[in-house]
């Protein structure tokens, strides 16, 4: 069933046709520390794209991949960006949707409920 879901499907990785491309008309460039591999053509106009190492999801791409994708940065950010600061958090995917995603206190999906008004709002009217 490997070889069949590979043929038919795209939402799970890449597709036989997008791996034969890579492998034929693009560059390989680097691979992120989630694991996509990034490519580039080798003809000009260049042009540029990811092979997801899950399912096909563009917020599985860090946002300096992004820039290069887009051709915002020229250089690959692996060897042109300043390593991580110690405060900066690692790169987490876009979770909304999920059982993972963010539901703050008092959210319908928690079962919270919201906590009273602290008293410091004045209602505007008009004079």
């Amino acid at each position: 069933m490997g070889l069949l879901k590979k043929i038919f499907t795209w939402w799970e990785g890449a597709t036989i046709g997008t791996a034969l491309h890579s492998w034929r008309k693009g560059r390989f460039v680097a691979e992120d520390s989630a694991g996509n591999r990034y490519y580039e053509s080798k003809k000009a106009p260049r042009r540029r794209w990811v092979i997801y190492a899950g399912g096909n999801d563009a917020s599985n791409v860090p946002a300096e991949w992004h820039g290069w994708l887009h051709q915002t940065v020229e250089d690959v950010p692996d060897q042109s960006l300043p390593s991580a600061r110690e405060w900066e958090a690692p790169y987490s995917a876009n979770m909304t949707g999920t059982g993972a995603a963010y539901r703050p206190a008092g959210a319908l999906e928690s079962g919270g409920k919201r906590a009273g008004a602290s008293g410091d709002y004045e209602a505007w009217s008009p004079s």
